[in-house]
């Protein structure tokens, strides 16, 4: 009797469900009355891409009979927590090169390599580097995005801290609507905007998309031969070069000078020898004397160590992200070769700062410096330096890796006696 009660309950619970659950649709709306003050945004905001030359048409179709509120949107959501910001270089590589992926971008190496030679000869960018962002980005173009791309920016573009940015990126969506004819709900990407094969922001899609089919229409979404050439036009256009290497891991003295790393802080192949800076597996640099490049430390001292050269800065403009930069190269020397084994990336163990503490570093840093930086929670590259200055105000390794130690520093800072503090103890430095 128990049990046919129980039956019965869960089954009204299910068909409950059922009934209450709506269809699913490209751009959910949220039930809340959107509040006045979202109306009257989103009809300025059509003024004013009416006013920068979208066409009243393009303009209906994004918006008529659609308000795009959502009471606490996903987006801004996503926008405040990006992963290269807050992972290790480890942790962040070695889930987006791993064995399984490397397999399949070695795969489809040799198949795109036979086929498009002629798009690698005309636009001088390896295929393997392709290959790589392609992964890295979206799978090999298994997870292209699913969100509405008006919707989402419209969000973003909303009393968000990138407010001005993502409304940039909504006038270059529009752009593209009015230009190709794509309807709305073709308009598809990521939760930020990035959209097909390789993850393009709308702005990059008008600069550097690419008909390479011959349809008259770059087509990044569903035409493969147009996202490949649109991915090449694109690093071309920022400056890859051909014959030179991204980097690779190296090993550093035990007594190198901190000071000598960040990616603008370039010498000679012969000056780093000479300064005793070797491979991972400790033999000879494989350069020319005369080439340059630099040393970064993307998790510090403590973390690993590489040697870049000018390729690894056109991967960071795709990407503003160290991790990000070194998981594309990575895995685009993986593809290249296929012999070398997968192993995993490894370095010494260390703890990571969460958001608030690395607010608390840059607050303080606010105060006691002239110049200013945006308080975000993020260690993002001007963040790095702003911890340089005051590691080395505070006396201490010049990584430009927050750490205890600096915190320590920070909270006992003294006006009058600056950072005069006591040096902590070991166990709170490998914190």
């Amino acid at each position: 009797m128990r049990k046919t009660f129980y039956h019965i309950f869960y089954i009204f619970v299910l068909f409950c469900a059922i009934i209450s659950t709506p269809a699913c649709a490209a751009t959910p709306q949220d039930t809340t009355q959107p509040p006045e003050e979202w109306n009257t945004y989103i009809q300025n905001l059509q003024r004013e891409m009416l006013a920068k030359g979208i066409s009243q048409k393009t303009l209906d179709k994004a918006y008529k009979g659609k308000n795009y509120y959502h009471k606490a949107p996903d987006v801004v959501k996503q926008d405040k927590k990006q992963a290269e910001f807050v992972l290790t270089t480890c942790t962040y590589v070695n889930r987006l090169v791993n064995k399984q992926r490397v397999e399949q971008g070695r795969k489809h190496y040799k198949d795109i390599k036979k086929k498009y030679a002629k798009m690698e000869e005309e636009y001088n960018v390896p295929l393997n580097y392709i290959v790589a962002f392609w992964g890295v980005e979206t799978n090999f173009g298994q997870n292209k995005g699913k969100h509405n791309l008006i919707d989402s920016l419209t969000n973003l573009s909303y009393k968000n801290r990138r407010s001005e940015f993502f409304k940039s990126e909504l006038y270059n969506v529009l752009k593209i609507m009015d230009k190709t004819n794509l309807s709305e709900d073709k308009m598809l990407g990521s939760w930020a905007g990035a959209m097909g094969h390789f993850q393009f922001m709308p702005s990059t899609y008008n600069n550097y998309a690419v008909d390479y089919d011959g349809d008259k229409v770059p087509d990044i979404w569903n035409s493969f031969p147009d996202a490949m050439a649109s991915a090449e036009n694109y690093l071309t256009k920022l400056g890859w070069k051909h014959d030179e290497p991204w980097g690779m891991r190296i090993q550093l003295p035990w007594d190198f000078d901190l000071k000598n790393t960040g990616r603008k802080n370039t010498k000679k192949i012969n000056e780093w020898k000479k300064l005793g800076v070797t491979t991972y597996s400790g033999s000879k640099l494989p350069y020319d004397d005369d080439m340059k490049g630099a040393i970064i430390l993307p998790d510090g001292r403590k973390g690993p160590a590489y040697m870049v050269f000018s390729n690894f800065n056109r991967i960071m403009i795709w990407n503003r992200s160290d991790n990000y930069a070194i998981a594309v190269a990575t895995l685009a020397d993986y593809i290249a070769d296929s012999n070398k084994k997968w192993t995993p990336l490894t370095a010494e163990q260390q703890y990571t700062m969460n958001s608030d503490e690395i607010l608390q570093i840059q607050k303080f840093y606010n105060k006691v410096s002239s110049k200013k930086i945006k308080e975000d929670g993020r260690l993002g590259p001007q963040t790095r330096e702003c911890v340089k200055f005051l590691q080395h105000k505070a006396r201490l390794p010049e990584d430009g890796y927050p750490d205890y130690r600096l915190l320590n520093k920070i909270q006992n800072y003294d006006a009058g006696h600056g950072f005069k503090v006591p040096v902590p103890t070991k166990r709170m430095q490998n914190k």
